[in-house]
């Protein structure tokens, strides 16, 4: 009497998925990192594919981002800003050209983004100096955003002292009233963007016992972009 090989056969199916998943789970490009690296010479690509990913993943802003600034004393200072736009010329922001960090940014231009993503276990790190961008460029982002957060351009003195939440407020409605026309309000000539051109571009991916792997891109002279390794 033959014996039932079907518990077997299970069995060997199962190998068979886990010895699949482990692979794929463990896959690696050709310069011996997680796969989730690509092998990409321009990170620009590599940095699009990572934001969909995240976008994917994270529930709430994913494209959030850390700036650090640092003024003409070497004073450190960081905040979180919203990525707005980015292209092989740089990462945009918007933000008062008013406000301590645009202030901070017109005496000295280098500047540091930082993105995290828990969900992903994944960071990246840009390094580079700003620049204004286009009035053109400004012009039609601010004509994107939904109607109260223009009138919070004009009626915002960001980062000023204020006597009373009720001042914001009565700042907010008499702007209100001088442009109730939702399709007509300006853009006030303090606010626009700054595009961070990147030197260096690190992106992150946490290891086991925090041996993470690290790849940097370095934009030599001739523009293009040379890949190295960094220890965890």
């Amino acid at each position: 009497m033959k014996r039932n090989n079907f518990p077997k056969v299970l069995n060997d199916i199962n190998l068979y998925y886990i010895s699949y998943f482990v692979k794929i789970m463990n896959q690696k490009n050709t310069l011996g990192l997680d796969i989730c690296f690509q092998d990409l010479k321009n990170p620009i690509e590599l940095f699009k594919i990572w934001m969909n990913d995240a976008i994917k993943s994270e529930l709430n802003d994913p494209n959030a981002l850390a700036l650090a600034t640092s003024d003409k004393n070497g004073i450190p200072s960081v905040r979180m800003v919203l990525l707005k736009d980015y292209s092989e010329s740089g990462f945009i922001f918007y933000t008062s050209f008013n406000s301590p960090k645009s202030i901070t940014l017109k005496n000295n231009p280098n500047a540091s983004m930082c993105f995290h993503w828990k969900t992903l276990l994944r960071q990246i790190r840009i390094t580079g100096s700003v620049s204004s961008v286009s009035d053109e460029e400004a012009d039609n982002y601010y004509r994107s955003r939904p109607y109260d957060s223009r009138i919070g351009a004009w009626a915002s003195q960001q980062s000023q002292i204020l006597k009373s939440r009720e001042e914001i407020l009565s700042e907010i409605e008499k702007f209100k009233k001088k442009y109730p026309n939702e399709e007509n309000v300006p853009r006030p000539k303090h606010w626009s963007g700054w595009r961070l051109s990147p030197v260096e571009i690190e992106f992150w991916l946490d290891g086991r016992s925090r041996i993470h792997e690290r790849l940097k891109y370095i934009k030599k002279q001739d523009k293009d972009w040379e890949r190295v390794f960094l220890n965890p």
